[in-house]
């Protein structure tokens, strides 16, 4: 048996052995004062800035959570969102964006922009989230800002965002322009059968909140955390 083997061997070879167990008993202690560290950290505090795909989305508690146990440290999501309000009334909402004193800032605001019947144009929805982006960088110059394409639209609430891609273009390119990161979820929901995909967004714009979050929130930890935290 081994523990005999050990127990009667000359010192020469058992040190090695024991030598190993040290090695790994101060691993364990690293990796233990590590945890404890991260765990003593205060939250990362994310505010989701948008419309009804976060006011509704219902991806934020998972992505709280799942975050938390990545970062390995507390995460805090809190969402300053309206149905149905476009880039305009976000330009209104900065002083409770910036009263949140967040770390990150996930922002979607050009679903309602591209609805034809509220009247905003390309132009001044590029104009508007440039406005968003400058004055939410001056005010929380330390924020990491993350401008997002969401889910796609069909039915009638795609038949009333003919363009909602140049919306989305034009948004990206605002971000871009000032080193904005961009997280762009619609590859995630292309994977999807149409049948799938009829059935995550029932009713052709607001996904189920349990399919959003199998979407979304992965993307959205590796990309704030920089690695893959896996499942």
């Amino acid at each position: 048996m081994i523990y005999l083997r050990l127990w009667r061997a000359e010192p020469t070879e058992w040190r090695p052995a024991w030598g190993l167990v040290l090695i790994l008993v101060c691993l364990a202690m690293v990796s233990m004062t590590r945890k404890s560290d991260a765990e003593n950290l205060p939250p990362l505090r994310i505010v989701a800035f948008g419309t009804s795909l976060t006011a509704r989305g219902g991806w934020q508690s998972s992505l709280q959570t799942r975050l938390a146990a990545c970062l390995q440290r507390p995460v805090r999501v809190g969402s300053v969102a309206k149905s149905g309000e476009t880039s305009s009334w976000a330009l209104t909402q900065l002083d409770r964006v910036v009263a949140e004193q967040p770390n990150v800032i996930l922002i979607e605001l050009y679903a309602n922009d591209a609805t034809l019947h509220r009247f905003v144009s390309l132009a001044q929805s590029r104009r508007n989230i440039g406005d968003i982006l400058d004055q939410l960088h001056q005010r929380l110059p330390r924020a990491r800002i993350i401008l997002m394409a969401m889910n796609p639209f069909s039915g009638l609430r795609g038949m009333i965002r003919p363009f909602v891609d140049s919306y989305i273009s034009v948004h990206q390119a605002e971000a871009q322009k000032r080193g904005i990161e961009f997280v762009d979820h619609r590859p995630g929901w292309e994977r999807l059968t149409p049948e799938d995909l009829a059935a995550a967004i029932p009713d052709g714009a607001h996904p189920r909140p349990e399919v959003a979050s199998k979407i979304i929130v992965p993307e959205l930890v590796g990309h704030i955390a920089g690695r893959d935290c896996g499942e």
